[in-house]
């Protein structure tokens, strides 16, 4: 079955960086006390915007049929941006871990997961009681 449904794209989307992004957290308070560890963040959430489009804003005019349709985006090639978190505070072994920040971060993150895998099964539920109603 071939779904082509913007939504349940972008949510299935949000859950796989969603969880990178606590694998990322993860390793960083694992690393806490390791000399030298550069805390690591994920940002997908531009990827995802531009893979969305909502206001149409972001792709390029494409008035003649001998035009390409390039740089929309799309989901099928998101990639979200892994980075060491220059904000972070240098302790003396040059480590930039905060530990209760990153459990913070974790447990937000945590929270959006579930909150996309709940608004996930919401809209699957829509879709199959729309197929199984009898009109």
């Amino acid at each position: 079955m071939n779904i082509e449904d913007k939504t349940i794209k972008a949510l299935a989307a949000s859950l796989n960086f969603r969880q990178m992004r606590q694998e990322v957290i993860s390793s960083n308070v694992a690393n806490a006390d390791t000399p030298g560890y550069k805390a690591k963040r994920v940002d997908f959430e531009s990827a995802l915007a531009r893979a969305l489009d909502v206001d149409g804003e972001m792709q390029m005019k494409t008035d003649d049929d001998g035009h390409f349709d390039v740089g929309n985006g799309g989901f099928n090639n998101l990639e979200p941006e892994i980075y060491e978190d220059s904000n972070g505070v240098v302790s003396l072994d040059g480590n930039t871990v905060d530990r209760e920040q990153e459990m913070a971060k974790m447990v937000e993150n945590k929270i959006l997961y579930d909150a996309a895998v709940q608004l996930l099964n919401k809209k699957i539920g829509l879709m199959k009681y729309a197929i199984s109603n009898d009109r």
